[in-house]
């Protein structure tokens, strides 16, 4: 569509030039019997917490398939917030369909919540902010004080309205505000800009967002079985609440390695899968992690060179991650929700088990 390909031109290039600026090392990935083998042990032995799976798909192939701890082939996975990037899947479909833009004003599809909207700023919220957790509002799910945090939002009946009467965010002499960022954007991890955004495709859809999600994206990819969790008003969990099989998860992460194009069909947006991948802000705390389209960017090192992955990640340390200079797509789940670690347990995976063959 013209106009989403106008939006998304202007930061193509740079998504290319940080994320692919290096040549693919022949695509090369390695994988003998022997690795297999050592990284099947390491997982059944705790290596990297309990993981239930890993996929690995390489140039489009199944070069592993493993499951562990109880998990077999058709486990749907609670993988927590890796599926916020679903989220961002169904965004672009409307988008394509021209019910979206990027620069759509969240506030102007909540009219019944017009009374919340008391600051501008409110009202001057794009699809855009809420894609890049960029937004103005006083929303830190990484913060315990916070008065969006997430666990907040789950007390509460009325999730949309949860969102609409946060305060605006203030910067601290120890917070960087937007102006003083590298990309003009101070991030913020919010699930429930995350929600807002489910709710807002289904307005400007006048559809059921899981409904819409499924015929636009799931379905396309042969996705059948999957599982919506709902909270007690029976809305679903759009923050992260979808359980799909391993392999139904590496399908989603190779949509993004396929440009949005499956089986020749387009299934997102013409020019998203470059955009999403755009480096849109900062993560603090996070050193040389940067954040594009609800998609974390990795850096990595492979023979002296860094490349970039990008990453859905979860409670857990559940990630699916796809390697665009080695057409590579990786899932990795796990269990470990809450627990010290998780995270650097994925990563110390991807960077054993995956990185270390690469280029060899």
């Amino acid at each position: 569509m013209p106009c989403v390909k106008s939006l998304i031109a202007a930061t193509a290039a740079a998504s290319l030039s940080v994320l692919t600026s290096l040549p693919a090392i022949a695509q090369s990935f390695t994988l003998s019997a022997a690795d297999e083998a050592q990284l099947r042990q390491r997982v059944e032995e705790g290596a990297y917490g309990t993981v239930t799976s890993v996929a690995i798909l390489h140039q489009g192939e199944t070069r592993l398939s493993l499951y562990a701890h109880g998990a077999e082939a058709t486990t749907l996975h609670d993988t927590r917030s890796v599926t916020k990037t679903i989220t961002g899947y169904a965004v672009s479909a409307a988008i394509a369909r021209g019910e979206l833009s990027l620069q759509t004003r969240v506030a102007d599809y909540f009219p019944d919540y017009a009374d919340s909207m008391d600051d501008p700023r409110k009202r001057a919220i794009t699809v855009e902010d809420l894609l890049t957790m960029s937004g103005p509002l006083e929303c830190n799910d990484w913060s315990e004080f916070s008065r969006g945090n997430e666990e907040r939002m789950y007390l509460v009946e009325d999730w949309t309205g949860f969102f609409w009467t946060l305060p605006v965010r203030g910067y601290p002499a120890w917070a960087t505000p937007p102006d003083e960022t590298p990309y003009g954007r101070a991030f913020s991890y919010c699930t429930a800009g995350v929600q807002l955004l489910g709710e807002l495709v289904e307005r400007a859809t006048d559809q059921a967002f899981t409904a819409f999600t499924e015929h636009t994206v799931l379905a396309p990819l042969g996705i059948e079985t999957v599982h919506w969790s709902r909270n007690g008003q029976g809305q679903a969990h759009m923050g992260g609440g979808l359980r799909l099989t391993t392999l139904d998860l590496a399908r989603l992460g190779e949509l993004q390695r396929l440009d949005g194009v499956w089986q020749g069909s387009q299934i997102l947006a013409e020019g998203w899968a470059d955009g999403a991948l755009t480096p849109r802000a900062d993560i603090p705390n996070t050193p040389g992690y940067l954040y594009g389209y609800l998609w974390w960017l990795i850096p990595y090192e492979v023979a002296g060179d860094t490349y970039w992955a990008a990453a859905m990640t979860g409670n857990g340390g559940n990630r699916v991650m796809v390697l665009p200079d080695f057409a590579l797509t990786v899932v990795f789940t796990n269990t470990d929700f809450n627990t010290p670690g998780m995270h650097q347990n994925a990563q110390r995976f991807f960077e054993t088990e995956i990185v270390a063959r690469l280029g060899r």
